[in-house]
C-alpha cells in the first residue's frame, strides 16, 4: 500500500502520474475482470439472511461473482437495456444486490433506489431517470416493498420489466420449506412483464458478455440523493469516478487479506463505492449481514459476534449505529478488528470517547457526498487523527473554502476561516453533477469546483472540519447559528444517544433554535434536567435552545442520519399550532408538506367556519408559508 499519512505523502501520490496516466480501468466490466484474474477463488461477498453468528451464510469467489454480473448484464441487454438506458433496482442488501448494481453498470445505467422510500417517490425518480428495466424482491413475509414497487411501477409508463428477487434460497431448515407456502399474494398493479431473476439469469452465458463493452468514460450510476435535505435529486456517476473510489481504497486502506464488515445499504454511496468499488480494487471480502443491514433484527445485539465469525479487519458504520452499539456489551472476541470507519454525518467527539473507551478501536471518520461520486478525504489511518476532522483531501482531490462575494464572484477563505466547502476531483462530473439540467445552474464555484452546500474549513496542517450545512443554519434575527453547536453539547450528556437541532419558526427573531433529544436506552433525563445541562455547555448564546423536547425516536435516513425536514415539520406544527390556539383562531395544522419552490408548507384543518384573513393576520408572522387542506 501507499504511504498515505501527511499532506506531504499526498503531494508525493500526485507527483507518481496524473490520475489518467494511472492504467485504470476504462469500464465496469474490465475492472471487475482485473478482480477474478488476480483473486480469482479468494472470497468476495459473504452474506446472511438472519442475524445469528451461527445462522447460513453464502460467499461467492471473485470467479464468481464475475460469472453472475456477467449474467446479469448480458441479461439486462436481452430486455433491450442499452448504454444509456436504466436498470433501477428497489432492493434490500443481497447477492443479487450487488450484482445488480455492477451488471447494470456494465450493461447501461444503474440506479439503485432507497427501499424505504414511498411509492410516489419511487415512482418520480423511475420517471425522472427513464427506468427500463426494474429488480425488486418477490413477495415475502415481513416486508410490503413488492406492493409498494407494484404501485410506484403503475405511474412509470417506461418501465417494460419487472424482475423479481427471491430471498427464499437464503433461509434453511423448516423457515426454507413454509415460507413458500405463507408468501404473501401481490397482484401486479401495473402492465410491466414480471419475470423471475434467477430463472432469466440462468438462460445468460457466464462466461462472455453477448455485446462489445465499451472503454469510453460514461456515465454508469444514477444516484438518487435528498437525504437529510427534502426532495431527491438525482446526481450521475461517470465509470471514472466509480474506479476512482475504489483505487483510493486498495492503494490507501484495503489489502486483498482484509475482511470488511459492511451493514450499510447498497443503494447509498458509502456501501457502494469506498466499500464495494475498493474491494473489487484491492481483492478484500465484504460481509453484509442481513438485507436491512444495521436496521435488521438482531444485528447491534450479534455485531461483535459477526465480527469474531468472519474475522473481520474493518468495520463500517455511522454515527447512529455507533451510538446503538455503545448500548451493548462488548460479548466477542474483536481482536481480528483494526480500525471502524465512520461517514455520512459528522461525529460527535464524545461518542468518539465512548467508543474507544469501550473497544479499544480507533474510529477513522471520513467525508464524501453522493454528488461528487462519494469520497473527498479521511483522517489517515496511519498518520494523525484530529477528533472531529474529517482529515486530510485524498490524492487528486482539492478542496477550497469559499464564500460568496455576490456579484464579485468568490474569495477564498483563510486558515480556519469557515466557508462552503467546494471540492474537484475525478468523481465530479464537471457542469453536469444532476440529470435536471436546472438543478446543476450555479452549483460550480469558477465553472469547476463543486459546491457541496457543507459549511467548513481548513486548519494550519490541511485537516478539513465540516462545521454544518449551509441548509441547516438557524438564522436567529440575521444571526446564523451553527446547529452543531448545540448538537455537540448536548451529546456530552451520558444520558443522550442522538440530537436534532433547527430553526423554529419566530414572528420576531425569524428562527429560534429548538432541539429534539432521543436518550439513551434505559436511561432518563427530564427536559428541565437537559435545558440545565444546555446552558452549563453551550457557550454561544444565542445558541441556547428556546424549546426542548425529547422523542422516544428521532426520525432517521436509512443510514442513520438524523432526518432533518421531519424535525422542522414537528416545530412548525408546534409552533403554528400554538399561534392559532392563542388566537382563538378555530383551525390546526393538518400536515406540513415539501412543496420544490416554496419549502415546508403548513396545510391546515378548519374545526369550524374561520375566515381566511383571521388566519393570515397570525401565521403572517412567519416566514414559512401556509394552506388550507384540500
Amino acid at each position: 500500500m501507499t504511504r498515505f499519512a501527511t499532506p506531504a505523502d499526498v503531494k508525493a501520490i500526485e507527483a507518481e502520474a496524473a490520475w489518467e496516466d494511472r492504467g485504470q480501468a476504462r469500464s465496469m466490466y474490465e475492472f471487475l475482470s482485473r478482480a477474478r484474474d488476480a483473486h480469482g477463488d479468494r472470497p468476495a461477498i459473504s452474506y446472511q439472511l438472519l442475524s445469528g453468528p451461527g445462522t447460513k451464510k453464502v460467499t461467492l469467489t471473485w470467479s464468481e461473482l464475475h460469472g453472475q454480473v456477467t449474467r446479469a448484464a448480458n441479461l439486462f441487454r436481452s430486455l433491450g437495456v442499452g448504454e444509456k438506458d436504466v436498470v433501477a433496482y428497489i432492493l434490500p442488501n443481497a447477492p443479487e444486490t450487488a450484482v445488480t448494481l455492477l451488471g447494470g453498470a456494465v450493461a447501461g445505467i444503474v440506479n439503485p433506489i432507497n427501499p424505504l422510500l414511498e411509492p410516489e417517490k419511487i415512482s418520480a425518480i423511475l420517471r425522472e431517470t427513464n427506468a427500463k428495466v426494474v429488480v425488486t424482491l418477490k413477495a415475502f413475509p415481513k416486508t410490503d416493498l413488492p406492493q409498494k414497487v407494484s404501485e410506484a411501477v403503475q405511474f412509470a409508463p417506461n418501465v417494460r420489466t419487472v424482475l423479481e428477487v427471491d430471498l427464499v434460497p437464503y433461509l434453511s431448515g423448516l423457515k426454507k420449506v413454509i415460507v413458500p407456502w405463507i408468501r404473501p399474494k401481490n397482484p401486479p398493479q401495473h402492465t410491466a412483464n414480471i419475470k423471475d431473476f434467477a430463472v432469466e439469469m440462468a438462460k445468460m452465458p457466464a462466461d462472455r458478455l453477448t455485446f462489445r463493452d465499451s472503454h469510453h468514460d460514461r456515465v454508469a450510476a444514477y444516484f438518487h440523493t435528498g437525504g437529510t435535505t427534502g426532495m431527491p435529486k438525482v446526481a450521475q456517476h461517470k465509470v471514472s469516478g466509480m474506479v476512482y473510489n475504489g483505487w483510493l481504497g486498495a492503494s490507501l486502506l484495503f489489502k486483498p487479506t482484509d475482511v470488511v464488515m459492511c451493514p450499510l445499504p447498497l443503494f447509498h454511496v458509502f456501501a457502494c463505492y469506498p466499500i464495494l468499488m475498493s474491494m473489487i480494487a484491492s481483492g478484500a471480502h465484504v460481509v453484509f449481514p442481513t438485507p436491512q443491514g444495521y436496521r435488521g433484527e438482531g444485528v447491534f445485539d450479534n455485531l461483535w459476534k459477526l465480527i469474531e465469525r468472519y474475522r473481520v479487519t474493518y468495520l463500517i458504520t455511522v454515527p447512529t449505529a455507533l451510538a446503538a452499539l455503545m448500548q451493548r456489551p462488548v460479548n466477542a472476541d474483536i481482536s481480528s478488528l483494526k480500525n471502524a470507519f465512520s461517514g455520512s454525518s459528522p461525529l460527535p467527539v464524545e461518542l468518539y470517547n465512548r467508543f474507544r473507551k469501550e473497544t479499544g478501536i480507533e474510529i477513522v471518520e471520513g467525508y464524501g457526498l453522493t454528488e461528487a461520486t462519494c469520497l473527498v478525504s479521511i483522517n489517515p489511518p496511519e498518520g494523525v487523527k484530529k477528533i472531529g476532522s474529517v482529515g486530510l483531501p485524498f490524492p487528486y482531490t482539492h478542496v477550497r473554502i469559499l464564500t460568496s462575494q455576490g456579484a464579485i464572484g468568490f474569495r477564498e477563505c483563510a486558515v480556519d476561516e469557515v466557508g462552503e466547502i467546494c471540492i474537484s476531483n475525478p468523481g465530479v462530473y464537471e457542469g453536469s453533477t444532476y440529470t435536471e439540467a436546472d438543478k446543476n445552474h450555479e452549483l460550480f464555484a469558477e465553472g469547476r469546483f463543486l459546491r457541496t452546500g457543507d459549511l467548513g474549513r481548513i486548519d494550519a496542517d490541511g485537516y478539513l472540519f465540516i462545521t454544518g450545512r449551509a441548509k441547516d443554519l438557524i438564522i436567529r434575527g440575521g444571526h446564523n447559528i451553527d446547529p452543531a453547536v448545540i448538537e455537540e453539547a448536548l451529546m456530552g450528556h451520558e444520558a443522550v444517544a442522538f440530537v436534532g437541532a433547527v430553526g423554529q419558526p419566530d414572528a420576531h427573531a425569524g428562527e429560534l433554535p429548538c432541539v429534539y433529544v432521543e436518550l439513551v436506552k434505559g436511561a432518563s433525563a427530564t427536559v428541565d434536567d437537559l435545558m440545565a445541562y444546555a446552558s452549563q455547555h453551550i457557550h454561544e448564546r444565542a445558541a441556547l435552545p428556546k424549546y426542548l423536547e425529547v422523542l422516544r425516536e428521532l426520525p432517521k435516513t436509512a443510514v442513520g442520519k438524523v432526518f432533518k425536514p421531519d424535525l422542522r415539520r414537528l416545530a412548525i406544527a408546534r409552533v403554528f399550532d400554538a399561534a392559532l390556539s392563542e388566537a382563538g383562531i378555530p383551525a390546526r395544522v393538518g400536515v406540513v408538506v415539501e412543496d420544490k419552490k416554496r419549502g415546508l408548507v403548513a396545510r391546515l384543518d378548519r374545526l369550524a367556519p374561520v375566515e381566511d384573513a383571521a388566519v393570515a393576520a397570525v401565521l403572517g408572522q412567519f416566514s414559512n408559508p401556509w394552506e388550507w387542506n384540500s
